[in-house]
């Protein structure tokens, strides 16, 4: 539902005031919505009009007022209830009334972290869970509630179950079971009534007792959300919501952490005796970052409908719109501040909806509207790490086209499993897409209902975010100090220095390179050169002059010096022949006129680096050019 926007002339005509008024009204923030555009107001349709504005008010509703303009913003809580209450919050509540017109047994919502997963999945629940207090006061005000009585009615009418895995974090399967164990007797706490009802049956009361004491077997824990629900459904005489939060969360763990089957079994069997053909359930919902295929976990499930970030439908519904954005600034009064926040946490494309970070756009206001990468380091990204370390020389590449702004085109699957990641290099990018780090600018094709996607880097944070966790975890052992002596070694010409450099890498990893190819050293090279990237477009297998360069280093900056750098490798080769290897690198560089491509653009300094390798050991020289 859109907000109908009216200039302060409309409204005044409409409350029998005088324009200036209304101006000064929206001056004093007294309008929540308002905001400035051009020499304009804008003002929400249905805002309220103030109590007795002409009255000069009292220092006590000042305060009052002053309370209410300035509500702070919800960092960090997932609270439904408090956020709605206490906190500015942006209106998501019309989920609720998709998710009822919709009629669909089980949903799956996938989205980045920290996009409003968990607050909505407790909105959810707030809404639909039968209560002995009245919840309904915390959506009278909401756009659910304006929707009509037909879902009014479905308010605090369901028992609800709600599992969060958010904190399943466990390396060992061992203590990953007792967490899942303990979460789901954290749930059936939840129902302490079931004890005394009337209508469950001694076996009931038994299996409930069972696992509150820690006494149930493994096959109890894992049919418990079914049965929890046949419980409530029996006891409430009314079918129950399943609501299931960062469901993937033990899953990805498990892959990481080598008890996958252990994991996915258990889940597997919980999942299924809740979800498959259980005629106690209303509805129930899942939400995680990952879609995980259904023949791998929700086997025989047919009645799952899933939503990613290529869907359109419920697009709106995670991450603030550039309307509410708009909106949040104007009531804050930092309008002029749109702008900012646009070019550091805009960019996401859901569906065809433009997105912003929720997270970083709270926080931006939280902190006195100072940009900085708030969504750095929010959770692990070892799954993601562990794909970079197993890359090839093409994906280091494609990553250092992205953080210099440019697109890169890959086959986007969001119906991935874990297993298929060491199979599939092209994989990445699917992960980096669904964890926030990428955005989709275009669909070009489908290739057996797969799309091939244009992928960008979304925003100004991302690229900070994406540089430190993305291309500085490419190998561990790129430490700061080995960085930085690169970067150096090359600004400077420093053959030696960059020799040193290289060799303590290669001598400090763990890896034997004795059998690499040349192509190994040419994507371990260009993985380093990506801390560059701000100042230079990095370039691999340019076409220039007579051939094709290895890697090439054209400034952004026409008056700084580019670079050149030309691999060879070798096997059993003593220290002189390396030499020779080296300088023959230099040799082919002028032979097949490398140069040509940046002195054609203006480039007059370049610096050229040839590179001998053998194994662990390499040797360096260098020529200005």
């Amino acid at each position: 539902m859109e907000t109908r926007w009216l200039k302060a002339k409309e409204l005044a005509k409409l409350w029998g005031l005088s324009s200036r008024r209304v101006n000064q009204l929206c001056k004093e923030n007294l309008l929540p919505g308002a905001y400035k555009d051009g020499k304009f107001w804008m003002i929400p349709a249905d805002v309220t009009k103030p109590e007795n504005v002409r009255k000069k008010k009292t220092q006590s509703e000042e305060a009052q007022v002053k309370t209410y303009v300035t509500r702070p913003c919800p960092v960090g809580i997932t609270s439904y209830k408090e956020v709605s209450k206490e906190c500015y919050y942006v209106d998501k509540t019309l989920l609720i009334k998709n998710i009822i017109d919709d009629h669909s047994k089980v949903f799956l919502f996938t989205r980045p972290r920290r996009f409003g997963k968990t607050l909505m999945m407790d909105m959810v629940r707030t809404f639909f869970e039968k209560s002995d207090v009245n919840t309904a006061s915390y959506f009278e005000n909401k756009k659910i509630w304006k929707a009509g009585q037909q879902y009014r009615e479905y308010q605090g009418k369901y028992p609800v179950v709600f599992f969060s895995f958010k904190d399943a974090h466990q390396t060992k399967w061992e203590e990953m079971y007792k967490s899942l164990c303990f979460t789901i007797k954290e749930e059936f706490s939840r129902h302490m009534e079931l004890l005394s009802s009337e209508v469950l049956t001694d076996y009931d009361k038994r299996y409930f007792e069972n696992i509150l004491n820690d006494r149930a077997e493994s096959t109890e824990y894992q049919f418990a959300l079914g049965k929890l629900s046949s419980m409530l459904a029996t006891h409430n005489k009314s079918k129950v919501i399943i609501i299931i939060d960062e469901y993937d969360t033990p899953i990805q763990q498990g892959y990481l952490h080598g008890y996958y089957d252990n994991v996915v079994g258990f889940m597997r069997n919980l999942f299924s005796a809740a979800l498959k053909d259980n005629e106690n359930l209303e509805f129930g919902i899942l939400s995680g970052i990952l879609r995980i295929a259904k023949e791998s976990l929700f086997s025989g499930l047919n009645n799952l409908v899933v939503n990613t970030i290529l869907d359109e439908k419920y697009s709106e519904y995670f991450g603030f719109t550039p309307q509410e954005v708009q909106e949040m600034a104007a009531y804050y009064g930092e309008t002029e501040k749109v702008q900012e926040i646009r070019s550091w946490y805009d960019g996401y494309l859901f569906g065809k909806q433009e997105i912003y970070n929720p997270w970083s756009v709270i926080n931006y206001f939280s902190n006195e509207c100072k940009p900085k990468a708030f969504w750095s380091r929010t959770s692990g990204n070892e799954i993601i790490s562990q794909m970079i370390q197993n890359s090839n020389k093409q994906i280091y590449e494609n990553l250092t086209l992205l953080l210099q702004g440019k697109e890169v085109q890959a086959i986007v699957d969001t119906d991935i499993i874990y297993p298929e990641i060491d199979e599939n290099s092209d994989a990445i990018y699917s992960f980096l897409l669904v964890s926030g780090y990428l955005r989709v600018t275009d669909v070009i094709s489908e290739m057996n209902d797969t799309p091939i996607c244009s992928l960008a880097i979304p925003n100004r944070e991302i690229k900070s975010v994406f540089q430190k966790e993305i291309m500085e975890q490419n190998n561990k052992l790129f430490t700061g100090t080995i960085l930085r002596n690169f970067e150096l070694s090359l600004r400077i010409g420093d053959a030696e220095l960059f020799t040193d450099t290289l060799q303590s890498y290669l001598m400090q990893s763990a890896s034997c390179f004795d059998t690499a190819q040349e192509n190994f050293y040419h994507g371990t090279v260009f993985g380093m050169l990506a801390i560059m990237s701000d100042k230079y477009y990095i370039s691999s297998n340019r076409e220039s002059g007579d051939g094709r360069l290895d890697i090439q280093l054209e400034p952004k900056d026409k008056k700084q010096m580019g670079y050149i750098i030309e691999f060879k490798a070798g096997k059993e080769l003593e220290k002189k022949q390396l030499e020779r290897l080296a300088e023959h690198a230099i040799t082919q560089i002028h032979d097949k006129d490398y140069l040509k491509d940046m002195r054609y653009r203006g480039i007059k300094k370049i610096g050229l680096f040839g590179i001998g390798f053998r194994g662990k050991h390499v040797v360096v020289r260098y020529e200005a050019d």
